[in-house]
């Protein structure tokens, strides 16, 4: 019994031997780590001067340059008036002002009184003399291009052509289509094929379709086989390149036609 005492007391001691080691090795464990994170902390550097300071463009915008307004013209104010007040005299070459008065539309002659009302002397456009009186020759000098601000001394012409132009020539298709009727209607001479011996002892028979294109004259130009016994093909194929046909016209043209021949074999 005390021999299990005793056991159990060194067993006691030596746990705690262990225990205490352990939990110093963690704390040790743990100062260090910790140390090390401050001193990361403190030994990174995060270059934020050179990041506020270093500035890439990565695009550059040109500068927007500002578009000066245009002008605005007033339309009544572009004609300057054709007609003067004063009265016409045969006698003289010039108008004739006792005093040079502009027109009032006229930015570029500033009055040199202001007043209510506008004075009894005709303003004067053009060349002019100062005299006794207000007068303006037969043809006024404000008739000329001057009373336009915004014309030119040239006039424009316009030129009609004598005869209206033709309307285009829709030309008619190089080649065309016709029905088997039509085509047999155009005929002249349509040679009928003979019947092969070699066919008629085998026996055989029936329709031979052969495609042909008919030139401006009415030649047969090509004969192509679309159907029937090869047997047969053959002479009809021979009939149909020596067939002739009338000239087909289309808005007053002569014109190529395509279409298609049946020769039937019948056995008798």
């Amino acid at each position: 019994m005390f021999t299990n005492l005793i056991e159990s007391q060194s067993h006691r001691k030596e746990f705690r031997r262990r225990s205490s080691f352990f939990l110093f090795t963690v704390a040790a464990y743990v100062v260090i780590l910790f140390s090390a994170g401050i001193g990361s902390i403190y030994a990174y550097d995060a270059q934020l001067d050179a990041q506020a300071s270093d500035l890439e463009l990565m695009s550059w915008v040109p500068p927007v340059t500002p578009v000066a307004p245009k002008p605005v013209t007033d339309p009544a104010r572009s004609r300057r008036p054709a007609v003067s007040t004063a009265p016409v005299d045969r006698n003289v070459t010039q108008s004739v002002r006792t005093d040079a008065i502009a027109r009032p539309d006229d930015p570029t002659k500033v009055p040199d009184k202001i007043g209510t009302e506008a004075s009894k002397i005709p303003p004067v456009t053009g060349h002019f003399v100062i005299g006794d009186r207000n007068v303006d020759p037969p043809v006024a000098s404000n008739n000329d291009s001057s009373t336009c601000t915004n014309c030119s001394g040239t006039s424009t012409t316009v030129v009609l052509p004598e005869k209206a132009p033709e309307p285009p020539v829709v030309k008619p298709p190089t080649t065309l289509r016709v029905p088997s009727t039509i085509l047999s209607g155009k005929a002249v001479n349509l040679p009928q094929p003979p019947y092969p011996k070699i066919a008629k002892d085998a026996g055989i028979h029936g329709p031979v379709n052969i495609q042909i294109l008919v030139s401006e004259e009415g030649k047969v130009l090509s004969a192509q086989v679309v159907s029937g016994n090869p047997m047969l093909t053959f002479a009809a194929r021979d009939a149909a390149m020596r067939a002739r046909f009338t000239p087909t016209v289309l808005n007053g043209q002569a014109v190529k036609i395509q279409g298609v021949i049946t020769y039937n074999f019948i056995l008798q």
